[in-house]
């Protein structure tokens, strides 16, 4: 449940849209559902992920203690049956379900959840954006087979979620005196869920199958594939031809190659919200960009409002802070840095930034204002984004190169703080708030404060935050923290965008939610 880097989009919410007229020719397999993925996953290990690619794919391998219901996000048991929670916000103890079993058939036990507490806890297991929500549990103990309790040092108004939502791989599984980062079963998943690993066939597609071990209602839909396609063109060209059922679609797509007759007779179109947002990430320990008014100006000389009219046809909105825009801690009184050119240059004189050699380009004590985006080469939009920054910059004196990487080693890049700036995106599909994991200064090394933001009055702000019970408090506090962003421009904040879909009309009970779209629960269409 926490929040996760926003690298595909994560289908959720989507309006149930009534069937078309048109009569479907049967798939080879009904019961097959094909699915686009932009990129290949690095793992589906669902301690040391961190992509959505993996998330999604995990979320229907793996359960959790609890879970959230899709409509209302009320927290509802999962793996446990049922919880005590002690007065002093300090004890969680959780009565786990019996009979649960793996998909190889081995019975999950409390011994499952303490280890994989101890493996997030592991200095030596990779996974920094985890730790940070499980910093203040003090201990995770078996009380006996079918009984576990956490134990925290401090309050956390988001404990049952982290501590109930924490990530639980099988013990029998892992614990074998092998590296937990580079396990075999990493590629090889077991889990608990309606789903079971089959198959990973590397740059081509994994698949999912229906888990007959698993207790609950059994899906409709018995295959998975996610099938790897970069070219976004390529895969809408698939969809059409039937060899994909759900992908989602660049804005250009959503607006000019999906609107026929005979494509909206196949397909549902889905636009919806989530909590997200893109930016523009300037990294703090480049000499470029330790001053906020330099970082101030280069949101000047941005024109979010032109580039998202002409790039993403109108459809997101521009944003000023990392809270979901339609919440509560979002700060409305912030209005988005204008586009102003001659602000921009006036910051970066003040910051010493000028042509002092007369060659056309700033410099500042003998050094010139050159630097290197890095992006994704499978991205159309940072790509398009880029080619504007670049003519944009040079207008100024700024001189900026582009560096491409495939996704893996520009992920990479981006985690071993290896860019002077980026364009990426943050995804939180609980809609929680807290902003530790990303912007706490203790992040900084190995965590997900990949621009090296740190700023000791946000510091002490996440810190108290997380110990405030009372709402209405705490989402005082967030408005400062989003005003304290705002004025810093650690990121230039793009935009929240919808997420835009198409699905196959093959499948009934295609449902909107406001966590997301629910494959488990659709129905296969009767050819009949």
């Amino acid at each position: 449940m926490q929040p996760r880097p926003l690298l595909t989009i994560i289908f959720a919410a989507i309006a149930f849209l009534p069937a078309g007229c048109a009569r479907l020719a049967p798939a080879k397999d009904p019961h097959t559902l094909y699915m686009h993925m932009g990129a290949e996953p690095g793992t589906l290990n669902p301690i040391t992920a961190t992509d959505a690619y993996s998330h999604s794919i995990n979320l229907r391998i793996y359960e959790t203690l609890v879970d959230r219901e899709y409509d209302t996000l009320k927290i509802i048991p999962q793996l446990a049956e049922r919880w005590e929670i002690s007065p002093d916000h300090l004890t969680f103890r959780f009565y786990l379900k019996k009979g649960v079993r793996w998909s190889d058939g081995v019975e999950f036990t409390a011994d499952d959840v303490v280890y994989s507490y101890e493996r997030i806890k592991d200095p030596k297991v990779a996974c920094a954006q985890l730790k940070v929500y499980y910093i203040d549990i003090r201990k995770c103990l078996k009380i006996d087979r079918y009984t576990v309790e956490f134990v925290y040092s401090r309050p956390y108004y988001l404990a049952l979620v982290f501590c109930g939502g924490m990530p639980i791989v099988p013990k029998h599984i892992f614990d074998t005196g092998v590296d937990f980062n580079t396990h075999p079963n990493n590629r090889h998943p077991v889990g608990t869920g309606p789903f079971r690993f089959d198959s990973w066939s590397t740059g081509k597609n994994i698949t999912l199958v229906a888990n007959e071990r698993y207790r609950g209602a059994k899906p409709e839909i018995r295959r998975v594939v996610y099938k790897f396609i970069s070219e976004p063109s390529v895969a809408l060209q698939m969809l059409k031809k039937g060899d994909l059922d759900v992908m989602g679609v660049r804005e250009i797509e959503w607006v000019r190659q999906t609107n026929s007759r005979k494509f909206n007779e196949k397909f549902y179109k889905k636009k919806y919200f989530m909590s997200s947002f893109s930016y523009i990430g300037w990294n703090e320990s480049r000499v470029f960009f330790q001053d906020r008014r330099v970082r101030l100006a280069m949101t000047h000389l941005i024109n979010r409002k032109e580039i998202l009219d002409k790039l993403l046809f109108g459809l997101g909105e521009i944003v000023t802070g990392p809270f979901y825009i339609f919440g509560d801690s979002y700060n409305r009184d912030l209005r988005p840095w204008p586009c102003d050119p001659a602000r921009a240059k006036q910051l970066l004189k003040e910051a010493g930034w000028e042509d002092h050699d007369g060659d056309g380009i700033l410099d500042r004590n003998g050094k010139k204002f050159s630097f290197t985006f890095t992006i994704s080469s499978g991205s159309k939009f940072a790509e398009r984004l880029t080619s504007i920054l670049k003519e944009d910059f040079s207008k100024v004196g700024i001189e900026m190169d582009i560096n491409r990487y495939e996704w893996a080693v520009f992920l990479d890049k981006i985690q071993s703080r290896d860019f002077d700036a980026t364009s990426l995106g943050w995804s939180d599909p609980d809609f929680q708030d807290d902003p530790y994991q990303i912007w706490h200064s203790s992040q900084i090394e190995g965590g997900s404060n990949y621009i090296g933001f740190s700023n000791r009055e946000a510091d002490r702000i996440i810190e108290t935050a997380r110990q405030e019970f009372d709402p209405a408090k705490r989402v005082k506090m967030y408005r400062r923290f989003h005003a304290i962003l705002h004025h810093e421009q650690p990121y230039t904040f793009l935009y929240t965008m919808p997420a835009l879909a198409a699905v196959s009309r093959r499948f009934d009970n295609v449902k909107v939610h406001k966590r997301g779209m629910n494959f488990v629960e659709w129905k296969v269409r009767s050819t009949q």
